[in-house]
């Protein structure tokens, strides 16, 4: 767990940075600003208009008396790739827009699933029945 949190606030920053320095000396600064602005603009954008369909579907799942699990894991991928989109950063904003992408959301969900599910199997997490 600590080595995931080295890489999450210390890694993943250092590489942003020397992205964003390389880029800038590439195609200047300003540009590279304008980029980084744009990238986070056009995934608010596509997060909300995401966030809503999803909201959405769980609604209409909820009136017909389905559970919208699979929904409600997609609208927390939805909320955390638009928190990662705000981010300044050129990695963090791929990470969030192919979590914004269906297919590859849809892939990232089967995936923790099978996580959750190994986790819970193995007792590493509880879960209360009531």
């Amino acid at each position: 767990m600590f080595i995931k949190l080295v890489l999450a606030f210390i890694l993943i920053p250092l590489i942003e940075l020397t992205i964003l320095i390389k880029l800038g000396g590439a195609i200047g600064v300003f540009n590279t600003i304008g980029i980084v602005i744009l990238t986070a603009v056009i995934g608010a954008y596509l997060a909300r208009m995401e966030g809503a369909r999803t909201l959405l579907h769980i609604r209409t799942n909820m009136d017909r008396g389905i559970m919208p699990t699979d929904d409600l894991i997609d609208a927390l991928i939805i909320f955390a790739s638009g928190a990662v989109l705000l981010t300044p950063g050129f990695l963090t904003d791929l990470c969030g827009l192919l979590l914004l992408f269906p297919p590859s959301r849809h892939a990232f969900r089967e995936w923790l699933k099978r996580r959750f599910a190994s986790k819970i199997t193995k007792r590493d997490i509880y879960v209360d029945p009531h």
